[in-house]
């Protein structure tokens, strides 16, 4: 089964298999390679693409068309695209639904995070099956209490899509906020990382997900988790989505030595890694990258 066909079988924001699920079978069929697609104005500029919303939505749509066949997944960075506005976000659409017809599984990289009543809203744009946003699961930010998340886990769920909740984060600035120590629920101290970490795996556990959860967590490569206070052996069966590879610095080849037992269930994400080989070379780094995650894994 390629990964078209297994991420088709349940469009973006579809009722049917969970998203952990199908999540599952793609990192088995096609890899854990997480094409971004993240177009800088310098990278528009060396495709020869106009620093507008046309040339964003160009590049977008020749991302998709240069990974697919060779990994699964794809993650548009939002604020690329919203920075043109109302064509920014026209421009999105298209490159969404283009990414969707390719049968790969969509991550809205748009690290959303607010009330509750609001995040119904985001949840409405981004998850409703009618939604020209529509993805399979969306990064979201618990910094303002993880149960305000908690309406947006559940719809979700309700149709078939994740979430990706950060919780140790990539940029260094995030540090000292992430491992602040606070009193778990039995009072014993954990950074406030690792406890996001617990109350990921705990919801994915409550909803009986048995393969992989439809909760995942953005655990940048880049960071020591041991510091943060996480452990890697309490990520089995949770998704990770692993920023951080190529341009930032971290290397596939650690893959197994950062993130130990739960390697195969991480997300590579690689955005300026590949992009940067220009239109006529994209589709062989994507191949190449995917081949070299597989590879650290067999």
């Amino acid at each position: 089964m390629t990964a078209a066909s297994v991420a088709a079988a349940v469009p973006a924001g579809g009722a049917g298999a969970s998203f952990g699920s199908r999540l599952a079978d793609v990192l088995e069929t096609s890899g854990g390679l997480c094409v971004g697609i993240d177009p800088h104005a310098w990278l528009l500029e060396e495709w020869g693409l106009p620093t507008s919303a046309a040339g964003v939505r160009e590049l977008g749509l020749r991302a998709v068309e240069a990974t697919a066949g060779s990994a699964g997944v794809v993650k548009p960075q939002v604020a690329f695209f919203e920075r043109w506005g109302s064509a920014g976000f026209a421009a999105l659409e298209d490159v969404l639904a283009a990414a969707r017809d390719a049968g790969l599984i969509v991550i809205g990289d748009a690290k959303r995070g607010d009330v509750g009543s609001t995040m119904d809203g985001y949840a409405e744009a981004w998850f409703a099956p009618d939604s020209p946003l529509r993805v399979d699961a969306l990064t979201v930010s618990p910094y303002l209490g993880f149960d305000s998340l908690r309406s947006t886990i559940d719809r979700a769920r309700q149709v078939g899509a994740g979430v990706f909740v950060l919780a140790a984060t990539s940029n260094p600035e995030a540090r000292a906020g992430q491992t602040a120590r606070v009193a778990g629920p039995d009072g014993t101290s954990r950074t406030l990382a690792a406890g996001i970490v617990d109350q990921v795996r705990d919801d994915d556990q409550a909803a009986g997900e048995t393969r992989l959860g439809s909760v995942g967590l953005v655990l940048g490569a880049t960071v020591d988790l041991a510091s943060y206070g996480i452990d890697t052996a309490a990520l089995t069966g949770v998704p990770v989505l692993a920023p951080g590879f190529g341009h930032q610095g971290a290397r596939v080849s650690d893959l197994t030595a950062l993130y130990g037992a739960a390697a195969r269930t991480v997300l590579v994400s690689t955005s300026r890694g590949v992009l940067a080989s220009g239109p006529d070379g994209m589709a062989a780094a994507v191949r190449d990258a995917a081949e070299e995650v597989r590879s650290c894994l067999a």
